[in-house]
């Protein structure tokens, strides 16, 4: 008998299976390195400390949670994670020094503001006329006379008087005259008095002086009331260009009052920079 010879049969080669690949999750990383670099950029400039502050927390937040997916195996760019993280450290402190270098200028313009404003305070004010030397004075006791003597600063001069600033810019009321307004007369109403005033500006300072910002208004009155400025062909022009050291300029105002008013209150102020002085003038 012959016998078959079996060979043993092998299952089929199957090849090993491979679990399912991660993608890379390399979001963050990106993010933070983009808006670092938007951030330092933005803290060279000092006004934009603003930004450059943000920006750069946003920016180390999401670099740290990009570095640490990376070291999970999360994220493949591990680098560009800690490079944004790092520009956004250096945006941090670029923020800082940009808020103390803008915060310090605007103090020092401040300063500067308040400086310059008061430096043309009224520090002195001249009474018309001008005071009588000590030696009168001794003649009559001491005591002096009550014209000559020197008004407050501060307070409500009289016809005649200077107050001078800081700067050396005097300025002079006149008394007040009574005038007659043209028909053409803006300002004046039918029925109520007419006075014009002459405002004399000296120029002591080192500087010239622009006289255009230069500003009179006026109240009549025990009431206060406004006293309308007069226009007409000669009052109501105000003073024009400059006024250069060691010169004077004069120009006439006029004012309508009510006919039973007994005073009229003058209040001129050079310009902004200046403080506003008042004449009490008799009418």
């Amino acid at each position: 008998m012959s016998q078959t010879q079996q060979h043993p049969q092998y299952p089929p080669f199957q090849p090993p299976q491979q679990g399912p690949q991660r993608i890379a999750r390399n979001g963050l990383g990106t993010a933070a390195l983009i808006l670092g670099v938007i951030g330092a950029l933005s803290g060279v400039i000092p006004i934009m400390f603003w930004l450059a502050g943000v920006l750069g927390v946003i920016a180390v937040i999401l670099g740290l949670t990009g570095s640490g997916r990376a070291k999970r195996g999360e994220a493949t760019n591990k680098g560009v994670a800690l490079t944004g993280a790092i520009l956004g450290v250096i945006a941090m402190g670029l923020a800082i020094f940009g808020a103390y270098t803008t915060f310090k200028a605007v103090d020092d313009a401040v300063d500067e503001i308040n400086k310059s404003v008061s430096d043309t305070k009224a520090k002195d004010t001249k009474p018309s006329g001008g005071a009588k030397d000590d030696k009168s004075k001794e003649d009559k006791g001491g005591k002096g006379d009550k014209a000559d003597e020197k008004p407050v600063a501060g307070k409500t001069l009289e016809a005649g008087d200077s107050v001078v600033y800081d700067d050396d810019l005097t300025v002079t009321v006149s008394n007040a005259v009574t005038f007659n307004p043209n028909e053409y007369a803006v300002g004046h109403t039918k029925g109520n008095k007419a006075y014009k005033v002459t405002v004399t500006v000296t120029n002591d300072s080192k500087a010239k002086f622009d006289a255009t910002l230069l500003t009179a208004d006026a109240r009549a009155g025990k009431e206060g009331v406004t006293a309308e400025e007069i226009f007409d062909d000669k009052v109501g022009a105000g003073f024009n260009g400059t006024i250069l050291p060691g010169k004077k300029a004069t120009v006439v105002y006029a004012f309508d009052a009510p006919a039973d008013a007994k005073n009229l209150t003058v209040e001129v102020t050079p310009s902004f920079e200046y403080d506003g002085t008042q004449w009490d003038l008799k009418v």
